[in-house]
């Protein structure tokens, strides 16, 4: 991560998260629900970005997976939340290909939401991707950029951990979650959003 930037969301509150993960794994229910709080916002902001009105069935059967094999997981809390993304990655495609949909890909007005001024891409996306409606702006977004945007701002994973989630390579998850928020950037009529140098979406060190 380059140096003076603010780790993201889910980052903050990694060490938390290991430790409770950990006490979980040897059967603390107590810890597993702290871990459930530290996890679930992001994860659930992820899959309204990709099932839409469907995220909470979708996520309630990634946490029965996630349940039920937590003594298999081998890793920190960063390494926890990218397991995580991955079981609730493949439930939502599941449930799609059951659905017989995809993502929206029809464009959704630009006046959005009315962000404010000259901030950093992450900042404006975090802001942005806060509501119901703006996460159904990320769905029209092509499903590699929309999914790039929403591992990587929403749940907060590095590149690598993102590339991961993804089976992608760490340099094409940077580009797509680049492109992905100069789509946003557009779509909400939202001038600075797009001068963040691509290179501060990649592989932190």
């Amino acid at each position: 991560m380059g140096q003076g930037r603010e780790p993201r969301r889910g980052q903050a509150y990694d060490g938390e998260l290991g430790a409770a993960v950990a006490r979980a794994q040897e059967g603390d229910e107590a810890a597993f629900a702290v871990a459930y709080r530290l996890v679930q916002p992001g994860l659930l902001g992820y899959l309204r970005g990709i099932v839409g009105a469907d995220a909470e069935d979708v996520a309630s059967d990634a946490w029965l997976e996630i349940s039920r094999d937590i003594r298999r997981f081998k890793g920190d809390g960063a390494g926890f939340r990218g397991w995580t993304a991955t079981i609730a990655r493949h439930r939502a495609l599941d449930h799609l290909r059951r659905q017989k949909v995809r993502p929206r890909s029809s464009a959704l007005e630009q006046d959005v939401l009315e962000l404010p001024g000259p901030h950093s891409t992450h900042d404006l996306a975090l802001e942005a991707l806060s509501t119901e409606r703006a996460l159904e702006l990320v769905r029209s977004l092509p499903r590699d950029q929309a999914e790039a945007v929403l591992l990587r701002v929403v749940v907060g994973l590095d590149g690598p951990a993102a590339a991961r989630v993804l089976g992608k390579r760490p340099g094409a998850v940077r580009t797509a979650a680049h492109r992905g928020l100069k789509g946003l950037a557009r779509r909400l009529g939202t001038a600075g959003v797009t001068n963040e140098d691509p290179r501060t979406l990649g592989e932190s060190k």
